[in-house]
């Protein structure tokens, strides 16, 4: 199984590099510690390499789309429809998630794995469908353990095709209608934390609106008991398609050693999917932002991962991992290209 393949070559990164690399961040013309998170960034990057600078290549980004049957109980302020009308904006480059990639340089493909719509083709578009949407959790599981084990590996074999392209970074983002929903019922069944603390208004719900978003939750998880042991269970019963296939990607990216961001409260529901699975990809996650999404906080603190931004935004799509991925490029580059003390002929500092 390609997932269990998978797991097995999940290692834990060599921190013994680390001294290296800030013995070269320490040389370079500036007080010691003056970038700030610029330097922990270009540091974790090249211990993740294990090369120092950097090797710089190409950015990736994958968009996966997928419908949630969750949306059935009025939790969201769109109709599901928009998941579909979406995508399309996507592949004509309309999105925000288009704007940032053109701006920073990387390359995004849009992914269905699950919309309850039939793209009749579209340039730009792969098909990765597992099924039509999930079922609503709320009265059952959300799919069948076998189509949750194939939006995993869906996600994995993506990362794998793309492998011996020159990677630099890799990050994954999404849009799917009721997927808040979703990564809210995960995190509870993964934490303990309760609907209440975990629930935010998604796509700007209103209180009535939030009322039943908590409620359908609770329902959710009342109904299916996902194991907190078996995250491929929680998957299964409360989970999304999108959400699967990002944990995927994050497993497959950590196989390979590759860096990989993760945009908001999805995708990092996705990552704590990912870290039960196996606990060693902590060292390759990179957590851009702190969302306005209520559960973000609490997710990221069950991740242990700093947000390096805090912008407010709650949009998703990789917006967020866009941002960082130039941060972090930029970070790659001034650990390559900046001048030493020594080759500069600057004096160094006396004390």
């Amino acid at each position: 199984m390609l997932l269990e393949k998978t797991l097995e070559r999940i290692r834990p990164l060599d921190h013994s590099f680390e001294t290296e690399v800030q013995n070269r961040l320490d040389a370079l013309t500036k007080p010691q510690g003056s970038l700030g998170k610029l330097e922990e960034l270009a540091r974790r990057v090249a211990v993740i390499q294990g090369k120092v600078p950097p090797q710089l290549g190409r950015k990736r980004l994958f968009v996966f789309v997928a419908d949630h049957g969750i949306t059935e109980e009025g939790v969201s302020a769109y109709p599901k429809e928009v998941t579909a009308q979406m995508t399309h904006n996507f592949l004509r480059g309309g999105a925000a998630i288009n704007v940032l990639a053109r701006h920073y340089s990387i390359e995004v493909e849009v992914i269905d794995v699950g919309v309850d719509y039939e793209f009749s083709n579209p340039s730009g578009l792969r098909n990765c469908k597992v099924r039509c949407g999930t079922d609503n959790f709320s009265r059952g599981a959300a799919m069948s353990r076998a189509e949750a084990v194939q939006s995993i590996e869906t996600g994995i074999s993506i990362v794998e095709g793309a492998a011996t392209e020159n990677l630099f970074l890799l990050g994954a983002g999404e849009m799917g209608i009721g997927n808040t929903s979703s990564a809210a019922a995960i995190l509870c069944a993964l934490t303990g934390a309760t609907p209440r603390d975990a629930v935010g208004r998604g796509t700007g719900i209103d209180d009535s609106t939030l009322r039943k978003k908590v409620a359908a939750i609770d329902r959710g998880l009342e109904v299916n008991r996902p194991d907190p042991k078996d995250p491929v269970d929680v998957l299964t019963k409360v989970g999304g398609l999108e959400i699967g296939a990002m944990t995927g990607v994050i497993l497959g990216a950590a196989a390979i050693h590759i860096p990989m961001v993760l945009d908001g409260f999805i995708s990092g529901a996705a990552a704590l999917l990912a870290q039960r699975l196996s606990p060693h990809i902590h060292d390759f996650l990179f957590a851009s932002h702190l969302s306005a999404e209520t559960g973000h906080g609490v997710l990221l603190e069950a991740l242990k991962l700093p947000p390096v931004m805090d912008l407010e935004m709650r949009l998703g799509e990789g917006t967020g991992a866009c941002i960082l991925m130039g941060l972090i490029e930029a970070a790659a580059k001034i650990l390559g290209e900046m001048a030493t003390f020594d080759s500069a002929g600057v004096e160094k500092k006396l004390l």
